[in-house]
């Protein structure tokens, strides 16, 4: 059952109508008595800047006073560290960044569940019960403050036994069966990692609570045609809406990245020892954000078979009727053939057959699949310069192009 325009605009005015998964929670209530954002995440580039300088320029004044900022002494100096600029001067301004895009996009996407009529008004209380249980995690407390203890037991535990650098470094000098930590080494264990830990885990909880709205509303009876022109059932745009994360995404090729130069520069690896971690994790990530519509599979794989059917059913009786108009009662006139509707009727039903026919049984395609690996993948195509000089590579590409 179609929503009127006045039921349209009525449940525009719900919670639905401004739903984000970015606003809320206590760190946007932080970052609005900090002025780092307005009511829609304005100021973006306040935040930016702000947070990444408070993890980073300390470590680098501390790092300078230390003396272990630059020079010989220091296996691993401040200046020389990609792995930390990459984490607190790329990724981490990205992770920031990504929140006003998914603002801007997720929330327009849940709207089209409505102003397409997709789901049907038996289903609205069901619909609006979800979108309110995903706001109510998003605004918890308790969820963030889950995160907050996560990240300074197992997420300081991971990266002092899985990341760390088993080097003489600016942040570290190795004793053993533990490091010592500098002063900056202290700043970075107990304020940057955390920090950065603390706003990755962040979109993970974001995520976690897309994916299970996502979950919700596909159970729903939805109302789905196999003709849509988007392939996909009239929900093509989930998969346009996956692009979203693009951001995240590339946070997490970009720290992948960072780890795997340090390994090069400081350990004596090669690229090449590389290449299942990430093939692999490039792999992982895209399922990651596609994998969750799947759950919309069978309801579009019904939508198929239907469509199929009616479709089907209506070719054959439209065929039946055009070939005894014009084949089985005598030869044609061919002036009367000409410009004839009927022709232009029977291009069309073979049009939209065909439509049911390319029918996705996913809400994305291949071309949001390799949008997205491009995404991952960007930060990792710097690391090439690790086996090629850039006059090689700039004489390579020239050749292949000409």
């Amino acid at each position: 059952m179609k929503h009127s325009p006045d039921q349209a605009t009525k449940l525009g005015s719900s919670e639905t109508s401004t739903f984000s998964l970015a606003l809320g929670g206590p760190l946007y209530q932080i970052y609005r008595r900090a002025h780092l954002s307005g009511e829609g995440l304005e100021l973006l580039a306040r935040r930016m800047i702000a947070i990444p300088l408070f993890t980073w320029l300390p470590l680098a004044i501390l790092s300078i006073l230390e003396g272990r900022a630059f020079g010989p002494a220091i296996r691993i100096p401040f200046l020389f560290d990609v792995e930390a600029y990459v984490r607190l001067l790329v990724a981490l301004p990205v992770l920031i960044g990504a929140e006003l895009v998914v603002h801007r996009r997720v929330g327009p996407a849940v709207q089209k569940f409505l102003t397409r009529h997709i789901v049907i008004d038996e289903d609205m209380p069901k619909f609006d019960r979800a979108i309110h249980s995903a706001l109510r995690i998003r605004n918890s407390p308790a969820a963030e403050g889950t995160l907050f203890f996560l990240v300074y037991t197992v997420g300081l535990w991971i990266w002092r036994n899985q990341i760390s650098l088993a080097e003489e470094t600016w942040y570290a000098t190795p004793h053993f069966p533990h490091s010592t930590l500098t002063f900056a080494g202290h700043w970075y264990r107990l304020v940057s990692i955390p920090i950065f830990q603390f706003i990755l885990i962040r979109w993970y909880l974001r995520l976690a609570i897309w994916f299970r709205l996502l979950w919700q509303i596909s159970r729903l009876n939805l109302q789905l045609t196999a003709a849509h022109p988007d392939r996909s059932g009239g929900i093509g745009f989930l998969g346009l809406c996956s692009y979203a994360f693009g951001p995240v995404l590339f946070a997490q090729g970009a720290l992948l990245s960072g780890v795997i130069a340090s390994r090069i520069l400081f350990e004596g690896r090669s690229l090449p020892s590389f290449k299942l971690e990430c093939a692999g994790l490039i792999v992982f990530l895209v399922m990651f954000i596609l994998g969750p519509l799947l759950m919309f599979t069978p309801k579009l794989e019904l939508a198929r078979r239907q469509g199929f059917a009616g479709y089907g059913r209506l070719a054959s009786q439209y065929v039946f009727g055009f070939e005894r108009k014009w084949i089985l009662e005598g030869e044609p006139d061919i002036a009367d053939l000409m410009g004839a509707a009927d022709i232009q009727s029977l291009a069309d039903l073979g049009n939209s057959y065909g439509v049911v026919d390319d029918m996705r049984l996913t809400p994305f395609g291949w071309k949001d699949v390799v949008r997205l690996v491009a995404v991952t993948a960007a930060p990792l195509i710097p690391l090439s310069l690790t086996m090629f000089s850039l006059d090689e590579l700039v004489t390579s590409l020239f050749k292949m192009a000409f």
